[in-house]
């Protein structure tokens, strides 16, 4: 398949695909907690795909690092497709409630805020969002613990991670097309939406390298300094 064939724009495609799962999955059951969430953008050049978000019981694993990703954090790394992760963790029994953020979260210092519910054994929270300017960098937050108490909050700063699924071209062939129109630096080259067998990594997920100046991507616009983000978590009924 020619890289060069336009894709459709997978971001767009899953916010329609969220409004018609409903983009929610709340479980019945006593002594609901409601929590504010709000996701903090620290960089410059590096905007981030709504996340795809989940309250839920320790046993699930969302990712780890030094582990292959899943298929569903691979197609938010590399395309920005939230739909896979959305419905599997919409159908998880360790799930009590997901959904996906309202929309992308902007560099230079772009914030999302919403409230999710959880219920005790779903006492942790976790998230994926892609960087929307790589091959298949993605921040987010594996089982943190909630909040107890009304008005307790945690802050956690988060890395860049690869999920070393492609190999980083640094290529805006390779890369989702909203990369170059949100971010500024232009090429002739249409983006891609899907995956390139060619590129497959077979790697582990780890701490992103950063932007080293491949084919397209300028480190001095598209890179960053860890931490990439941080979320505020705060109990509030």
């Amino acid at each position: 398949m020619s890289r060069k064939i336009h894709k459709l724009n997978t971001i767009t495609v899953a916010a329609a695909l969220m409004a018609l799962l409903g983009a929610m999955n709340s479980h019945a059951a006593p002594n609901i907690k409601k929590y504010n969430v709000t996701i903090n953008n620290l960089t410059s050049g590096q905007p981030l795909t709504p996340p795809v978000v989940a309250t839920h019981r320790k046993a699930l694993d969302v990712f780890e690092l030094g582990e292959p990703a899943s298929f569903e954090v691979k197609e938010i790394a590399e395309n920005g497709n939230v739909a896979p992760l959305a419905a599997a963790l919409a159908a998880n029994k360790h799930v009590f409630e997901s959904k996906v953020g309202a929309g992308p979260i902007f560099h230079g210092g772009g914030t999302l805020n919403f409230e999710i519910h959880a219920s005790p054994p779903a006492k942790y929270l976790s998230f994926v969002s892609m960087l929307i300017c790589t091959n298949d960098g993605f921040t987010g937050l594996d089982a943190q613990r909630l909040p107890k108490k009304i008005g307790d909050s945690v802050t956690v700063s988060l890395g860049a991670y690869d999920a070393g699924t492609e190999i980083n071209t640094e290529d805006f062939a390779d890369i989702v097309p909203p990369c170059q129109g949100l971010v500024g630096v232009m090429s002739g080259d249409a983006g891609t939406g899907m995956s390139n067998p060619a590129l497959a990594e077979g790697g582990f997920i780890h701490s992103h390298l950063g932007i080293v100046g491949g084919v397209d991507l300028v480190p001095s616009v598209h890179g960053w300094i860890d931490p990439v983000a941080s979320v505020v978590i705060t109990r509030i009924e």
